[in-house]
């Protein structure tokens, strides 16, 4: 079963895109770092080479915006898809289950982790090549990357989206359907102000505080195995 990388984004407006940072950085600051961790998950997806590369778009891909948050030779490299309607769980099964049904192994990400690069995804399609499951965790309780060698709709069904409890969650309903899963050590999401300190060096944000070191993903990482 080959794997598709899906990336779940939702374009960078001002007042809606990070609306949780908005405090720290107005909506246009939340919206242009929104913006930047699109490009940076999608280069690090293409760059990845592991597999094709969707977009899985809220609001749809014809909406204007996707133009401008993401320049044509990217934006052309890509597969489209509407997340459409539902909470953040009917979406991703919804997405899980088409790819899954085309004979794909899914791997189901976001754009909130910049910590995520092209030698993390490598690592991550290669340990789901023997797993039925692959999660990395965040830091936050989520989890930033979720690849699926087999489906069921329980993984996504009844899991209290937005809190620490998420992979927790996951992990009981993965293991109550007896799979054998791998677990990456767990990478931090850009999510509140006080996330912020997880930015890479080089981006520049008018932000206060920039104590923490943003974590050097590309160095190996030790997996879990659970079974």
């Amino acid at each position: 079963m080959t794997p598709r990388l899906i990336i779940f984004a939702k374009a960078p407006l001002p007042g809606q895109a990070k609306t949780r940072l908005i405090p720290a950085l107005g909506p246009e600051g939340a919206a242009h770092l929104a913006a930047r961790m699109l490009r940076r998950a999608v280069q690090a997806a293409l760059a990845s080479s592991v597999a094709p590369v969707e977009l899985c778009a809220t609001p749809a891909p014809e909406h204007p915006a996707w133009r401008q948050a993401l320049p044509a030779e990217l934006r052309q490299q890509l597969a489209w898809s509407d997340q459409g309607s539902g909470d953040l769980g009917a979406r991703l099964l919804r997405a899980a289950a088409r790819i899954h049904a085309q004979g794909e192994a899914p791997i189901l990400l976001g754009t909130d982790c910049p910590a995520l690069d092209a030698a993390t995804l490598r690592r991550a399609a290669q340990e789901l090549a023997g797993h039925d499951a692959l999660m990395i965790p965040s830091t936050d309780g989520g989890y930033v990357l979720l690849g699926l060698r087999r489906f069921h709709p329980l993984v996504f069904r009844r899991i209290p989206w937005s809190t620490d409890a998420v992979a927790m969650r996951t992990r009981r309903r993965m293991a109550a359907l007896g799979w054998r899963w791998a677990e990456f050590p767990a990478l931090p999401d850009i999510d509140e102000p006080k996330d912020l300190c997880w930015i890479p060096p080089h981006w520049r944000l008018s932000v206060s505080d920039h104590a923490c070191r943003f974590p050097h993903s590309h160095q190996p990482q030790e997996s879990l195995q659970y079974a």
